[in-house]
């Protein structure tokens, strides 16, 4: 009998209307649809930084440096801290800081580039490779934030936020 409620519980759940931008921020009317979407997108972003640094807490990082650590593993070369802000999720970073904590805590370190004797390299240490690695066995925790959207939706998703940003 239990077992029963408990699925019915769950259908309900699924079933259940989505809390409205307006009911979680306590809005009745916004200005338009537009200024609506804005707020929504932006409420949307913090709630989702928001996953994200629970999800890197227990490494004892930043998103900002879990984003480097994973640039870096990506280019599978150094890269200066100008290519690492051009890559970054987030582009108001203080690269050069973060990097600096981040060799701190040996997770990556700097070299002199090969390319470029002016410019300073920044590799992903075997350290921070590890951290990396043990991030990447809970990768389903951050899907899921999405994954009660059907494929479909995703790239629908996905289509939208690349217009909007390809429109300007």
């Amino acid at each position: 009998m239990e077992k029963h409620f408990g699925r019915v519980f769950d259908l309900l759940k699924q079933n259940a209307e989505p809390m409205g931008i307006d009911k979680e921020i306590k809005q009745a009317t916004f200005r338009n649809n537009q200024n609506k979407a804005m707020v929504n997108i932006m409420f949307t972003h913090a709630w989702m930084v928001d996953h994200i640094k629970s999800f890197v807490k227990s490494e004892n990082i930043t998103p900002q440096q879990y984003n480097i650590l994973r640039i870096l593993r990506g280019a599978g070369e150094p890269l200066s801290t100008l290519q690492l802000r051009e890559r970054m999720l987030d582009k108001m970073s203080d690269t050069s800081r973060i990097v600096e904590r981040m060799v701190s805590k040996n997770l990556v370190q700097k070299a002199i580039s090969e390319k470029d004797k002016r410019m300073v390299d920044v590799i992903i240490t075997p350290q921070g490779a590890e951290l990396l690695e043990n991030l990447d066995r809970r990768n389903e925790e951050l899907d899921a934030v999405v994954n009660h959207l059907s494929d479909d939706e995703l790239e629908t998703l996905n289509n939208l936020l690349d217009k909007l940003r390809n429109n300007h």
